[in-house]
């Protein structure tokens, strides 16, 4: 029973450790990516919780150079066309663009996480299709944080990329994605290239006990 307590704090110290030095990588050495670490990270995502279990969540693997090419520059258009309308500097779309394309050809690998209803229920009024929706993309999400967590387990470097949410259907033509899978966001992933320190907010700012006695 001794060995089972200590052998459960190790993986309760790792895993919070795990959580802890985790960082969102943008900078990747150029060597591939063995196929098993993608799926390995890809089975983690799938065992994230889901509303109702029904697991909506699907998965887009790029690892050529032409697709991210294709993907980068589908994406960088409409933002430009997007940043044109907002009436940004020419110059400082470009740069926006070009750091944007940078970021997703330059990675080894890009997943692009997507939500789909297939499974979910429907219901005949808009408050709650809304908050069904809303559960299908947070099932997502807790998918996706899987997905980074396994792979800075496995020596990867991984960030999640939320600009397909802007554009999804520009994703889903560019990829061929089926019509049910909507893009939520492009994770890439490789060898970390660089190191990242980032700070969190006090604890104390962002909870509140609604308890009488919160000193307990």
């Amino acid at each position: 029973m001794t060995d089972n307590y200590t052998r459960n704090a190790v993986n309760a110290r790792e895993a919070l450790d795990a959580i802890r030095s985790r960082r969102s990588i943008r900078r990747y050495e150029p060597r591939p990516v063995p196929r098993e670490l993608v799926g390995q990270i890809l089975d983690a995502a799938r065992w994230a919780p889901s509303g109702h279990n029904r697991q909506p969540w699907r998965f887009a693997v790029l690892e050529s150079v032409e697709k991210k090419q294709q993907l980068a520059a589908a994406m960088g258009q409409r933002l430009r066309q997007d940043l044109e309308r907002d009436g940004i500097p020419a110059e400082l779309i470009e740069k926006d663009a070009a750091r944007s394309y940078q970021r997703l050809t330059a990675a080894p690998v890009v997943i692009v996480a997507c939500v789909s209803m297939r499974d979910m229920d429907p219901y005949p009024d808009a408050r709650r299709s809304h908050a069904e929706y809303l559960m299908a993309t947070q099932s997502v999400a807790m998918a996706v944080q899987n997905l980074l967590l396994a792979a800075h387990a496995l020596g990867l470097g991984a960030c999640w990329m939320c600009a397909p949410l802007f554009v999804p259907d520009t994703v889903r033509e560019t990829l061929g994605l089926d019509a049910d899978w909507e893009p939520q966001a492009a994770i890439t992933l490789g060898y970390p290239a660089e190191v990242k320190q980032k700070a969190r907010v006090p604890l104390e700012a962002v909870i509140q006990y609604l308890d009488a006695d919160s000193s307990v």
